[in-house]
């Protein structure tokens, strides 16, 4: 679904060119690059402020943009093996030597058994490295006290004590949440009619031991919940008006959070939902958390995505830095 969404910039910038999809060229992915940065986001931001504006809105994210490319880089590629395509795959690519010289990058899964060698894209845009950014114990317990009813507690604690992501959040379903085995199980879905999603392609099961998580959960569940509603999934619009009982959307959680950041005065662009997943993440890694089981709680595909946390509190580095800092003095 994420992959035809992605191919969908390709046929529209084809169809604005008035080009067929077989002309494609080296020459055109330039030009197709160029018309992808100028472009407004469909989506709403999750990081509000940060964002360039283009006319129509907010431009495309480069990590959008980086996933469009690759997109139909693979596109073509199948295309060309199909024999659909005559030609070479017009997102040229060669072989990378200095990435193959990265410490620890994420590499095939027979490793050094796997003729796979590493390739880079020409057309490409740079991203940079986003280190997390946890809240501090004032501001989650600030944010906690705010929450005016059990479904938004409910929402912010799975994110926080359960490192939930809050496409994962909106997309549970009543039977994911085991009340008795303290846990809760994400599945892979892409059932929600707002579009929400979860990021991995695993699925998992999160024990979420802190009693004031799943007990939230159930109380807005018994007391909250629209009872006729015939939704499966545990998080609905409430209220009488007209969209009472569907699932909450993705918009809603973050204007939500927005709306409790400003009336407690401490509203800013990268403080989001998803801050309250690296709240918790760098929590369990400063506690000595082994990096591979954070690995699996949190749902990442790739180990380079979880050691970002080593980044952001290294004891080590820490302690190394007081003591040379001790004897310079």
């Amino acid at each position: 679904m994420a992959y035809g969404y992605d191919l969908k910039y390709l046929f529209e910038f084809l169809a604005e060119a008035r080009i067929e999809w077989e002309a494609f060229s080296p020459v055109v992915a330039m030009e197709f690059l160029g018309w992808l940065r100028s472009r407004p986001s469909r989506q709403p931001a999750q990081r509000l402020g940060l964002a360039a504006a283009v006319p129509g809105g907010r431009s495309l994210a480069p990590a959008t943009v980086a996933r469009v490319l690759a997109a139909v880089s693979s596109f073509y590629g199948w295309a060309a093996v199909v024999e659909a395509f005559d030609g070479a795959n017009p997102m040229n690519r060669r072989r990378d030597d200095a990435l193959a010289r990265v410490p620890d990058r994420h590499g095939p899964f027979t490793g050094g058994a796997s003729r796979q060698q590493p390739m880079r894209r020409e057309i490409r845009v740079k991203l940079s490295m986003r280190l997390p950014r946890p809240l501090s114990e004032e501001d989650v317990a600030g944010l906690l006290a705010s929450m005016k009813c059990s479904r938004d507690l409910a929402m912010v604690l799975l994110m926080l004590d359960g490192g939930l992501r809050p496409g994962e959040v909106l997309g549970l379903h009543l039977e994911d949440v085991a009340y008795g085995r303290r846990r809760v199980t994400i599945r892979k879905r892409d059932d929600h009619p707002g579009g929400v999603r979860g990021k991995s392609r695993a699925e998992r099961i999160v024990d979420v031991l802190d009693p004031r998580t799943l007990d939230a959960v159930n109380r807005y569940v018994l007391t909250e919940r629209p009872r006729d509603g015939r939704s499966v999934f545990v998080f609905l619009v409430g209220g009488r008006g007209p969209r009472a009982g569907e699932p909450l959307s993705y918009s809603a959680l973050v204007r939500m959070f927005s709306r409790r950041l400003e009336e407690l005065g401490i509203r800013s662009p990268e403080k989001t939902p998803h801050s309250l997943r690296h709240t918790h993440a760098t929590a369990l890694w400063e506690g000595g958390m082994r990096e591979l089981a954070l690995q699996l709680r949190l749902g990442h595909a790739s180990p380079e995505s979880t050691r970002i946390y080593a980044r952001v509190s290294d004891a080590q580095v820490r302690e190394e830095y007081a003591a040379a800092m001790a004897t310079h003095r």
